[in-house]
């Protein structure tokens, strides 16, 4: 099949939302289950690659890394039937594979938004964030990507991870294909399915997904849109009104700006979690 034919999907592939997975010491590569963790999440990654080719036996799959470094999947584990997206800076971040041919996105192993839950290993793009609200709307990972997704006109039609993540990717997508993987008890606690069992489970919600894309709407949000962002640290918010167009606002934590679209948004919320990256001197 020509290339230009095939569609595209793309599966985001965070860590946190993992079955199995409660712990930074699983998710960080200084922890102690940090090789554990790898293996889980690319072994999630691959039963929902399989469950898209059940569906879509020529379609062009690709796998964005998109936890940390992006550089956490095992390369050579792989199914060798998919493109690998890894490694930073990249174009679009999490969702880095994303184009017009895209036809639908599917976020594996993802996580509730900082303050909400209980849900495990709650966080926004980083400990940077605080929290981020568009339009007045709170959103984490899973909001802010399937905005993101939804600006480029693709729908978000499968998410797993834990019960908290998998409620709010429904409340933010009506009709989004759900497989909680573990039920949150803590920041650091669940009730975990069996992986073995969890992968089942993905693999065939995946290629119902797949199959049924074209009933799922993209998640747009028109601009323009004016933005929040709380940051951890006061002197990230001394950098972050160096960028034009950005401001203090609130209180001493909280810097505003207005996007002319969800692009624009994403790409400065992008670079904020960056700037929080740095340390003073």
């Amino acid at each position: 099949m020509d290339n230009q034919k095939r569609p595209r999907i793309l599966v985001s592939v965070d860590m946190e939302g993992i079955s199995g997975i409660v712990h930074p010491g699983e998710t960080n590569p200084e922890g102690y289950d940090y090789g554990r963790g790898r293996a889980l999440m690319t072994a999630e990654a691959n039963a929902a690659v399989a469950g898209i080719l059940d569906a879509e036996p020529g379609a062009e799959v690709w796998v964005a890394d998109a936890h940390g470094s992006y550089r956490n999947l095992l390369p050579e584990e792989i199914d060798r039937r998919a493109r690998l997206v890894r490694g930073k800076p990249r174009p679009l971040g999490m969702l880095a594979g994303i184009d017009e041919r895209t036809e639908a996105v599917l976020f594996v192993g993802y996580h509730v938004r900082a303050g909400a839950g209980p849900g495990v290993l709650a966080h926004t793009m980083s400990d940077a964030l605080l929290d981020v609200r568009v339009g007045g709307r709170s959103l984490g990972e899973i909001g802010l990507n399937a905005a993101m997704a939804g600006h480029l006109g693709v729908p978000l039609v499968l998410l797993s991870g834990d019960d908290a993540a998998c409620a709010e990717a429904r409340e933010l997508v009506p009709g989004v294909h759900t497989v909680a993987v573990k039920e949150a008890l803590a920041q650091f606690a669940a009730a975990t399915t069996h992986p073995e069992e969890a992968r089942e489970r993905l693999r065939r919600a995946a290629a119902e997904a797949v199959a049924g894309r074209a009933r799922t709407e993209p998640l747009a949000l028109a601009g323009p849109l004016a933005v929040e962002v709380d940051l951890a640290a006061a002197h990230t918010v001394d950098l972050a009104v160096l960028v034009p167009g950005v401001t203090r606002a609130g209180g001493a934590r909280t810097v505003t700006f207005t996007a002319a679209d969800f692009a624009e948004a994403y790409r400065l919320v992008v670079l904020l979690v960056r700037l929080g990256s740095i340390r003073p001197a």
